[in-house]
């Protein structure tokens, strides 16, 4: 039989291992797009279907179970062998084959040996065709390499006999688009086949280049993190062990999330540009109205199953607290996925996008109508209750004849998903309804360029980070050094002027003047008050603030403070009529004050981090770095503070060292409690040991702020 066979049989052997072994033990997705499109009944047909493979995650750095094959290893079956090697190759990021069997002599021949070898083993020889005769010529994959594994049949088991490890090829940018493409298999200008396929080469040569080779990607993560342990990532690979997705977070990432994280806006606007790095952010606002990032991503394959694998990863690496409010671009594989993630976070479609979407929906109606838009986008920001927007949006339709525009009425359909007013009870860190944050799209257009490299597109990133840091430490400055303008002798705007950010302040101010100009009207007594808050009279939006005098509170019907954090002018306006001199504490979010950085870190979600913090050596871990944060940003304010933090940490790491002693007889590593309280000597007032139950978190708390506790 081996002399019948034709010149490419051994190249399609090649193609059919190597699909094999990349798809050998493929996970399975709901959207299950990894079966192979094959079709017995039409010779014509190649088994490609869709290309776009499922996905596999990478274990992090440093998990136990990456095991490397030895001799003498056993296996329960042939095939159990055949997976642990698929897994290993995975890894790596070489296909293989079963390059030899061999079964027993007699009347019943029983497998008693197989041998995988890299797909590039052995060497392709050119068959000498016939005289007259032309044949495509195919390249071949095979180079020589001789890494491969064999087991034998030893009883029950199987053992590994013989082991070569070493391959003489770059490992880890295998292609198997390229590598279809190559061999004839694809028709390059059958493009409906593969789009699919195309649309991911495309995304991943902008990440990696024309390669596709992440290793630079990887370098920079090592690099970052030999700089600073706290720097968190994560990849995520395909069948064919090339990266698909990415995800990293600085540790001033995670710190910012311990401060702002309640608001998170998932960024997906690179898919504007198709010539964009498919780079995406987790976001949010600081206390200067400023935007902050809390982790990046590389996302090429944008399936649930990926988007799930990217939102539980951000989770771990943010202290496993989700956000209160998530605000994305409409996508219904990534809504499955925040469903499943974050089923207690309220989602809401960001209505920015969906605005800038009308441009393109609506263009003709826009062009026959040119104060359409204008109507339209005044109907979505500017109304202020839920009767005013519907009833705003209805006259808008009327006058306009659009009542059978589809997409007007899918996006009337959705309004509860994407019109802020409907989802006012939940906080979004939203202080103005023109709030709109500079989103990926803008920072491409601002620092990048359509040839932009992912080696150049980090370090322009960084830099830009960095022109943030600073805009922030110039915000700080101007706060704590300048004194606002006061537009009325009231003590309540003097004390927010005390207390908040200038920037925030001055949205406070807004607030605050303009509540000047309602009209007040007590409309029930009682322990609970009632006013209605109008400001004209045949006004369509009235607001109804509802007084506890015994509490000193108030609630307004328009649920701006509920919404964005500080009170409205509604309020305000009630606190002036009733003589309200000073605002209670409750009504200043710490995270809009001069002090959202002072203090502990979500003290209500402390005793759950303590918690969670029992579960594993990495969630200890990252509890402890974003504690050892803190103290380095306290630390580095002076001279002074840093020689105090530097002895007490030091003073802390060694008491740590002797309790890991005392504690080790016949204890294991990784039940000592790091949390436990550890005496330490008073290193900033440089004195001895006096009481031998001092604790770190007290030392920790001077050097902090007294209001710190972990």
């Amino acid at each position: 039989m081996e002399s019948t066979r034709s010149e490419g049989d051994e190249l399609i052997e090649d193609y059919v291992e190597c699909l094999m072994s990349l798809d050998a033990n493929a996970r399975p997705c709901e959207n299950d797009n990894s079966s192979l499109a094959t079709h017995a009944e039409d010779p014509t047909s190649i088994p490609v279907g869709i290309i776009v493979q499922p996905i596999r995650e990478l274990a992090p750095v440093g998990a136990e179970d990456n095991k490397e094959p030895t001799l003498g290893m056993e296996f329960e079956s042939d095939e159990a062998a055949k997976s642990f090697y698929n897994d290993y190759a995975r890894r790596l990021g070489f296909p293989f084959r079963v390059g030899r069997s061999r079964r027993s002599k007699g009347v019943e021949e029983v497998l008693i040996m197989k041998r995988f070898v890299c797909s590039k083993e052995g060497i392709y020889r050119k068959k000498p065709s016939s005289e007259g005769t032309r044949k495509r010529e195919r390249i071949s994959m095979r180079e020589g390499c001789k890494a491969m594994m064999e087991v034998i049949r030893d009883s029950d088991r199987w053992v590994v006999s013989k082991l070569e490890k070493a391959h003489n090829h770059h490992l880890g940018t295998c292609s198997r688009v390229g590598y279809l493409r190559a061999r004839g298999f694809i028709d390059t200008s059958d493009k409906a086949s593969i789009v699919a396929s195309d649309a991911m080469t495309l995304l991943r040569q902008n990440a990696f280049g024309e390669g596709g080779d992440a290793q630079g990607l990887l370098d920079y993560f090592k690099r970052m993190q030999a700089d600073n342990p706290a720097f968190f990532y994560s990849i995520q690979v395909d069948n064919n062990s090339c990266v698909t997705n990415a995800f990293w977070a600085d540790s001033k990432a995670r710190t910012a999330y311990g401060y702002f994280g309640d608001a998170v806006v998932f960024d997906t606007t690179y898919k504007k540009n198709k010539y964009m790095m498919p780079f995406i952010t987790f976001s949010g606002v600081n206390h200067h109205l400023q935007p902050v990032i809390f982790g990046c991503a590389l996302l090429i394959d944008e399936t649930e199953f990926s988007f799930i694998w990217l939102f539980e990863t951000w989770l771990a690496a943010m202290g496993g607290r989700p956000p209160v409010s998530l605000v994305t671009d409409q996508n219904r594989a990534m809504a499955a996925a925040i469903a499943k993630v974050f089923p207690n976070t309220c989602h809401r479609f960001c209505k920015w996008l969906i605005l800038s979407r009308s441009k393109q929906k609506l263009a003709h109606v826009y062009s026959a109508h040119p104060t359409l838009r204008g109507e339209l986008e005044e109907c979505v920001i500017k109304s202020e209750t839920i009767e005013a927007f519907e009833a705003r949006w209805a006259s808008v339709i009327d006058k306009y004849d659009l009542r059978k525009n589809t997409w007007l009425q899918a996006l009337f359909n959705i309004r509860q998903k994407w019109i802020p007013l409907y989802s006012k009870d939940t906080f979004f860190a939203e202080i103005s309804s023109m709030q709109k944050l500079e989103t990926m799209s803008d920072l491409y257009k601002k620092y990048f360029n359509t040839k932009t490299s992912l080696k150049v597109f980090l370090t322009q990133f960084e830099l830009a980070m960095a022109d943030r840091f600073e805009d922030e430490a110039q915000a700080d400055f101007e706060t704590l050094c300048t004194k606002p303008n006061l537009k009325t002798a009231s003590p309540i705007e003097k004390q927010a002027s005390a207390i908040y950010t200038r920037a925030v302040f001055n949205k406070f101010q807004e607030e605050f003047v303009e509540s000047l100009g309602y009209n007040v009207y007590k409309i029930k007594d009682g322990a609970t008050s009632k006013f209605s808050v109008t400001r004209d009279e045949d006004s369509l939006e009235t607001f109804i603030v509802s007084y506890n005098a015994g509490k000193k509170t108030a609630t307004c019907s328009c649920k701006n403070f509920e919404f964005s954090g500080i009170l409205c002018r509604h309020v305000l306006g009630v606190f002036l009529m009733i003589d309200v001199r000073v605002l209670p504490k409750e009504y200043f979010l710490q995270r809009w004050t001069r002090n959202a950085k002072v203090g502990a870190i979500m003290n209500e979600h402390s005793a759950e981090l303590q918690n969670t913090c029992q579960e594993s050596i990495t969630s200890r871990y990252n509890d402890l770095c974003r504690d050892a944060i803190r103290c380095a940003e306290k630390g580095a304010t002076s001279v002074k503070i840093y020689k105090a933090a530097k002895d007490v940490l030091k003073k802390a790491y060694d008491n740590i060292i002797a309790f890991e002693k005392s504690t080790s007889k016949g204890v294991q590593r990784d039940v000592i409690n790091i949390n436990e309280e550890i005496t330490i000597d008073d290193a900033i007032n440089d004195q001895s040991l006096q009481d031998p139950e001092r604790k770190v978190t007290n030392l920790l708390g001077q050097l902090l702020g007294s209001s710190w506790s972990p």
